[in-house]
Parts: C-alpha cells; sequence; structure tokens
C-alpha cells in the first residue's frame, strides 16, 4: 500500500471513530472543510446550474449534472464500446458483462447488482404495513395506497363521466376520458397522421418515428421509449411481483397479468366474437378464433381437400398436373 493510500485509509477510519458531535444528526469530521460540506446537506446549495437553475452542495455533483445538458459521455465500456455521462453509470453496466451482483438478501440469499434492487426485493419478505387508515383500520405498505384508499371515504371523486358513470380525481383526466367516448383525437402525428387523445400519448408515439428510447436498463443495457416499460422490465432483474391475487395468493410482474387471472375466479370473459356470440377470459383467444370465421376455405375440385392458405395452391395444382399422362 503506498503513503497517499494509507493516508487516505487513515482520514477515512478517523472520520468514522471520532467523537459524534454534530448539532444535526450527531456526525464529527477530522477536518472543517469536511463538516462545512456535510452541513450543506441541511442548509445551504451554493452550486447552481446556469442551464437550468437547479442548485447542488457539492461542485462535483454540479460538474456531473452538467454533463445532461452538454450530452457528453466521458466514460466508455472497454467491452461493448457504450458511454455514460457519470461513473457510477458504468460501474453499474460494467456488472452486466462480469454478472457481478454484490447485494445479497439475507433472507433468501438471492443477489442483485444493484442496492435499490435488493431494496425492492426486500419488500416480498417483509409484511410490515406501517401506513394505516384512521377511518376504519386498513393497513397499507405505501404511502401511495393509503392515499388512493382515503379517497373512499372523502368522496374526492367528484368528475363524473355522464356516458358510463366512471368517477374521476381531475377535470383534466374526465376530459381525456370523455373522448374515448366521442372519438375526439385532436393530436395528429406529422408522419403517419396516426391521432391521439392527449400530447403525452403523441409524444411517446413519435419516438417510433425518431428510434429515441430514452429509458435504459442499467442491467442489460436495453432501451424502451416509456418510463413504465422500464419499470415493467426492471422485475425481471429484480424479481418483484407486487400484483397479489386477492383469492390463491398468486403473484405477477404486471397489473395486467393479474386482471387476466382473475378472471379464472371470477369466470368474467369480457370479449366476445361478434361473428357468433362466443366469449373469451383473454383478447388473444378471441383473435385466435376470429381467424376461423375470417379465413377463407378453399375447396380443390381435382382431389377433394381443402387449404385456408391460398399462397400454396399453385405449388399443390402442379402434383395434379404431373400426375396427368
Amino acid at each position: 500500500m503506498t503513503f497517499n493510500e494509507l493516508s487516505a485509509l487513515r482520514g477515512k477510519y478517523q472520520m468514522h471513530t471520532a467523537e459524534l458531535t454534530g448539532s444535526e444528526n450527531e456526525k464529527s469530521f477530522t477536518a472543517s472543510a469536511n463538516q462545512k460540506i456535510h452541513q450543506r446537506t441541511h442548509t445551504e446549495k451554493p452550486y447552481t446550474c446556469s442551464e437550468c437553475g437547479k442548485s447542488f452542495n457539492r461542485s462535483s455533483n454540479l460538474e456531473s449534472h452538467h454533463l445532461t445538458h452538454t450530452g457528453e459521455k466521458p466514460y466508455t465500456c472497454s467491452e461493448c464500446g457504450k458511454s455514460f455521462a457519470l461513473a457510477w453509470g458504468l460501474t453499474l453496466h460494467q456488472r452486466w458483462h462480469t454478472g457481478e451482483k454484490p447485494y445479497t438478501c439475507s433472507e433468501c440469499g438471492k443477489s442483485f447488482s444493484r442496492s435499490a434492487h435488493l431494496k425492492v426485493h426486500q419488500r416480498t419478505h417483509i409484511k410490515e404495513k406501517p401506513f394505516t387508515c384512521n377511518e376504519c383500520g386498513k393497513h397499507f405498505a405505501e404511502p401511495i395506497a393509503l392515499t388512493v384508499h382515503l379517497q373512499c371515504h372523502t368522496g374526492e371523486k367528484v368528475y363524473t363521466c355522464s356516458e358510463c358513470g366512471k368517477t374521476l380525481l381531475h377535470a383534466q383526466a374526465l376530459t381525456y376520458h370523455l373522448r374515448r367516448h366521442t372519438g375526439e383525437r385532436p393530436y395528429t402525428c406529422s408522419e403517419c397522421g396516426k391521432s391521439f387523445i392527449q400530447t403525452a400519448h403523441l409524444a411517446t408515439h413519435l419516438r417510433s418515428h425518431t428510434g429515441e428510447k430514452p429509458f435504459t436498463c442499467s442491467e442489460c443495457g436495453k432501451s424502451f421509449t416509456q418510463a413504465a416499460h422500464l419499470a415493467t422490465h426492471l422485475r425481471r432483474h429484480t424479481g418483484e411481483k407486487p400484483f397479489i391475487c386477492s383469492e390463491c395468493g398468486k403473484s405477477f410482474s404486471r397489473s395486467t397479468h393479474l386482471r387476466g387471472h382473475q378472471r379464472k375466479h371470477t369466470g368474467e370473459k369480457p370479449y366476445t366474437c361478434s361473428e357468433c356470440g362466443k366469449s373469451y377470459a383473454h383478447l388473444e383467444s378471441l383473435k385466435s378464433h376470429q381467424r376461423k370465421h375470417t379465413t377463407k376455405t378453399i375447396h380443390i375440385d381435382e382431389c377433394g381437400n381443402v387449404t385456408t392458405h391460398a399462397s400454396i395452391l399453385p405449388i399443390h395444382l402442379q402434383i395434379h398436373v404431373a400426375e396427368k399422362p
């Protein structure tokens, strides 16, 4: 170990072993400069970005932030050539190549490449629901779940659709919803002419023309056009299945998968064939069934066989031509 490395290690040791005296969290520092930097986390953020006005408590954090404006990505992966704006982004990416997963669950032994993914996974073991409804006593694991639940007591869903009776939280949400009934789609793509109910939907659609996929998975490098798609994809890495069936306890990574599963319990079959009236629990099953109605059956006079593939009929007829003397 070099002298500089030994000095750095000794300084780090002193920071953790020194007497705790800080007024905010009783954390102490060996140097006044370090103490001043730490105190800024409680009070000031003196370093401000001239581009967007965002403030930071360290100059190094401001320098890293500037890269989001310049587009500079100085940290490059030697394996695949992919570049990153921040050093830690490269570090996380390299674990995808090396397979390193330094964060291990103490409950089941499953390992993860990021501490955030471990925290998400650990919720599957912890049954704690610290957020309680004062009205009915029901418990929730997340504050947002409690907020949504409270609406059934406060009656905040005041915007009601006159067409179907659905209630919504905001007037803007009702405006978007009503367009589903009226068919109004005021936002049109200049590339292909497709129209949308919301500007956000148009912005997402435009990425299909530009090829832009701004949301990237730090585990495997796969990119997505929407943040929601990335969030769903990340569950493949973390193993999280937050959507649980109240009937049998089976868990799912997507809410749509849970809804489809629940139809096994309820017997609901919302997808009905307009030709024969037969109903199905899943849209894919209905589409498969409808092909029986739309596919044309071709009878072959020469041999009495039938086919649904017109493209292979000429090839088949050549067999009969060859058989003639």
